[in-house]
């Protein structure tokens, strides 16, 4: 998920509106229920950067408790001690973050560049970098780890993955989207022919870029803990939509709500807390 800093032009978000408004009808079916989603929020991804290594937020009034950061090096700089790579300008407080109610739990991502290119491209290196960090000391509770490896069924060098991970801890995780629109059962099919099985998946739900609706979604994630297991798939939810003209805007609690209802029954995870999950819009969904 790296969608920070990209622009969308007029005629683009207009076919993406489109493409939204057809599942319209669709989606109103899955309007915010009576009874809690179960198990609803569970967490928040923090893509780290600059501006936000001061992370701050009240995400637990959502139910968040865990924390998965995309990466820990990114770009070649490390938002972590140790590592023998660049640090940034100024490192996040992880001893505080270690106390933060909605940083109980914390999935420790790993080395990655923002450009999706240059990390299929350099995805060796990545692994090796990857090993390195995970051995690093931590004040976290860390419950598992992230490649930020994200995967679609157009990438045909993902199943060397397995090779190249296997030095990772467990658990371990990585993030899948069908940026080919393949269907649900077809990027399951995909997944399972080359995936660990003690590798997990985050799903992303490409709602906030209007790649499809929250209802359809809802089957890509139904495919794929049917092929491989309950307990390795969790949904990331896109919180943000295009603006017209180009960047990124949070999700109104009107448009995020529906969306929520329509993933009940998996654990959730919201990108990304700090630069669109807001204390307005945590108040608005807290109603």
């Amino acid at each position: 998920m790296k969608i920070l800093g990209k622009t969308l032009s007029r005629a683009s978000l207009g076919v993406l509106l489109l493409a939204a408004t057809l599942g319209t009808g669709t989606a109103m079916l899955y309007v915010t229920a009576v009874k809690p989603l179960d198990p609803g929020i569970v967490g928040i991804v923090w893509q780290p950067d600059n501006k936000t290594v001061g992370i701050k937020g009240d995400w637990q009034k959502l139910g968040a408790r865990e924390l998965l950061v995309q990466w820990t090096v990114v770009d070649d700089q490390a938002f972590v001690p140790g590592t023998g790579l660049p640090n940034v300008p100024v490192l996040p407080d992880w001893a505080r973050i270690a106390k933060e109610p909605w940083a109980q739990d914390v999935i420790v991502g790993l080395a990655g560049y923002f450009s999706e290119n240059r990390s299929r491209d350099n995805i060796e290196q990545l692994a090796a970098v990857s090993e390195r960090i995970a051995k690093l000391p931590t004040p976290l509770h860390v419950t598992g780890y992230y490649f930020p490896a994200e995967v679609d069924p157009s990438w045909t060098r993902a199943k060397e993955l397995p090779a190249l991970l296997a030095k990772l801890p467990r658990p371990l995780w990585i993030s899948v989207y069908d940026g080919a629109n393949i269907g649900p059962a077809a990027t399951a099919d995909w997944l399972k022919q080359w995936l660990p099985d003690d590798i997990g998946v985050f799903f992303q739900d490409g709602v906030g870029v209007y790649a499809r609706t929250a209802p359809v979604a809802r089957t890509y994630a139904d495919a794929l803990r049917e092929r491989l297991g309950k307990d390795r798939v969790r949904i990331i939810v896109e919180a943000f939509r295009p603006n017209y003209g180009g960047g990124f805007r949070s999700a109104t609690a009107a448009e995020l709500k529906p969306q929520l209802a329509a993933y009940d029954g998996y654990p959730l995870y919201l990108f990304d807390g700090p630069h669109y999950v807001t204390p307005a819009l945590v108040k608005a969904l807290a109603k």
